[in-house]
């Protein structure tokens, strides 16, 4: 073995860094948590938890890794959908059902967010807000003006339309403690994220339609 060569280079088998991801994305969404044990994360994905020390340093940087995958993600689809040819009604619909959507697939995410920016030096804590926060208050700004210029929107302030989206589509993936003591459930199905992405979409346009 080449003198240079890591130990862990030899044994990381291929897609190990994404599979240390997905597993703890995972373990957060199924357990409704904002942190991960390494001990769990090794047996489930079957990997040696130094490895998390190798590609991530630690399990903070772990985290940190988890939420920019997830964040860009967000970020990306967002530009796609402002490049795309239609009207700011359309294009708001379409971007709520995305958003319950995340939520669903990433119910930690806000929480990770919020508490890395919390818990990040100033430095980090800006990059985060400078890579994903901005951008998407930059669309919500944009996407507000257009509608309002086209005479389908009311004008609202894009800061707290930011919230208010965000705010419902999260929080309902984000209280499973209240679907079981208060609904008897703890299930997040994908026909319960199917209505509630119906509900959320009504709501949040009837607020902001002009008519």
């Amino acid at each position: 073995m080449n003198q240079r060569t890591k130990p862990s280079e030899v044994e990381a088998p291929a897609g190990a860094r994404e599979l240390l991801l997905q597993t703890a994305s995972d373990i957060m969404r199924e357990g409704d948590i904002v942190d991960i044990s390494l001990s769990e994360l090794s047996l489930r994905s079957g990997l040696n938890s130094a490895l998390v020390k190798y590609y991530f340093g630690n399990k903070a940087g772990l985290m940190k890794a988890l939420l920019d995958r997830d964040m860009a993600d967000i970020v990306q689809a967002v530009d796609a959908l402002m490049a795309k040819d239609m009207s700011p009604e359309e294009r708001l619909r379409r971007h709520i059902g995305a958003v319950v959507d995340t939520y669903y697939k990433t119910p930690y995410l806000n929480r990770l967010l919020m508490r890395l920016v919390r818990e990040s030096d100033e430095e980090e804590a800006h990059r985060i807000a400078d890579s994903y926060l901005t951008p998407l208050s930059r669309a919500y700004a944009k996407l507000i003006k257009d509608g309002v210029r086209d005479g389908v929107f009311r004008p609202v302030d894009p800061q707290l339309f930011y919230f208010t989206t965000t705010g419902a589509c999260d929080r309902f993936f984000s209280s499973r403690l209240v679907l079981k003591h208060c609904y008897d459930t703890e299930a997040l199905t994908e026909e319960l994220r199917d209505r509630y992405r119906e509900h959320c979409i009504d709501f949040i346009m009837a607020g902001i339609l002009a008519r």
